[in-house]
């Protein structure tokens, strides 16, 4: 993803070398690097690992199984994705990456708040689909911390949108505070 935008201790930054592919549907043979699944693809590999089966052959040398995939393998969520079927996994992730089909669906707002505040997960949580600048700050509140922004938009421009709001007044998961408590 070549319009990805990254929050660390620094800011935020245009990231020119994103390592990770988001496969919306599984090809039949998977593709070398870094993949971020759909959830029904990624839980499907779970289970076969577990019963000892391999997943998707992958184009490495070898035909190496299931098990290295998926150590290099994020999920992503659609907006009718259920959080519960990840319980118990959430360890195994590096990244999770909640698509909003469109920029009016604000379901994917919700997820990420549940997945910080109430599963307390700490991995890279990415938006991804429809995410345009003015979505931003708002997205950084319910604990993105990556935004793949939309192809035909200017980065530079979306990096001016998280410089918007300099104080939040409301509680949010990168503030639990609200503002008057906050002394």
């Amino acid at each position: 993803m070549n319009n990805l935008i990254r929050l660390g201790g620094e800011g935020a930054w245009h990231d020119r070398d994103d390592a990770w592919t988001l496969l919306r549907e599984v090809p039949a043979v998977l593709p070398e690097g870094d993949l971020i699944l759909p959830l029904e693809a990624w839980l499907t590999c779970r289970r076969e690992l577990a019963r000892e089966q391999s997943c998707p052959e992958t184009s490495e040398p070898g035909g190496s199984r299931a098990s290295s995939f998926l150590q290099k393998s994020g999920v992503w969520l659609g907006p009718d994705d259920d959080l519960q079927r990840l319980l118990g996994q959430l360890d195994k992730l590096p990244l999770i990456a909640i698509d909003f089909p469109s920029f009016r669906d604000g379901r994917g707002y919700s997820l990420a708040y549940l997945l910080r505040r109430r599963l307390g997960w700490q991995g890279e949580l990415r938006a991804v689909g429809d995410v345009l600048r003015d979505q931003l700050a708002h997205l950084r509140q319910c604990g993105f911390d990556a935004f793949a922004v939309r192809q035909d938009k200017s980065v530079e421009d979306a990096l001016k949108g998280l410089a918007g709001l300099s104080v939040l007044y409301g509680r949010s998961a990168i503030e639990p505070r609200p503002l008057f408590r906050r002394r």
